[in-house]
């Protein structure tokens, strides 16, 4: 299973991946993410699925953006880029997966800024290649393992949450999951978009990196629910 998390605000974007691979019985560990600047082109993207079909869609989509074809001016012609890659890959592969009993399962967040848009943009791409813009209403999107880290971003991330404040509440989604699901650890890779840059920053945490900050939560969770009222628990015990 995969963590990947895209967050929008207004200073930027923000992407957190967790590195777990898995090939059949083995697991090793490596990026899902893929990243390209150049020329006020600045993009990345995050997969979650069947990890062959990730790559080839992967390889599919570095040729165009690499290319001397290029001259994509927006971001949503690069989201389109890329659901095109993805229909690519399931002419080619769909059929054959599914008669062996496997699923086409591939889904994607792109995100970044390009010279003709006002602002960066975020998408979520589905399995058919059609895609969804992250808007106001919530700044966020997770692919691959989301239910345990999803809670703690709806109840405090908006789109005026400073980039610094976002990586706060991202880590502690990813760290959520990595303590409930046993398909989700460490090292994790992190994305720093500022707005108008065009030019994204990486840094990868080890466990060793975040051990301190884990704890800190922890122990900060049990006393607030320590703390929480109980004259209401007194109808029922």
């Amino acid at each position: 299973m995969t963590y990947c998390l895209g967050i929008k605000v207004k200073q930027g974007l923000l992407a957190i991946s967790d590195t777990r691979l898995t090939s059949g019985s083995e697991t090793t560990i490596g990026k899902k993410y893929y990243s390209y600047c150049k020329d006020k082109q600045a993009l990345f993207v995050m997969t979650s699925g069947l990890r062959s079909v990730r790559d080839k869609a992967l390889v599919y989509f570095r040729e165009v953006i690499e290319g001397e074809k290029n001259d994509f001016k927006k971001m949503y012609e690069v989201a389109n880029a890329l659901g095109n890659q993805i229909k690519k890959v399931a002419k080619e592969d769909k059929k054959s997966l599914m008669d062996s009993g496997l699923q086409f399962n591939l889904h994607a967040i792109i995100g970044g800024q390009l010279s003709g848009d006002s602002e960066h943009r975020l998408f979520l791409i589905y399995p058919e290649g059609n895609w969804i813009e992250v808007g106001e209403g919530s700044p966020f999107i997770i692919i691959g393992n989301s239910g345990y880290g999803k809670p703690i971003l709806s109840r405090t991330l908006t789109k005026d949450s400073t980039l610094q404040f976002a990586l706060k509440t991202g880590f502690l989604s990813f760290d959520s999951t990595r303590v409930s699901a046993n398909d989700v650890d460490f090292p994790i890779d992190v994305l720093k978009y500022e707005h108008d840059s065009f030019d994204i920053k990486h840094h990868r945490y080890e466990l060793t990196d975040m051990h301190a900050v884990s704890e800190f939560w922890g122990e900060q969770l049990t006393q607030a629910i320590k703390q929480v009222p109980e004259d209401w628990i007194k109808e029922t015990l």
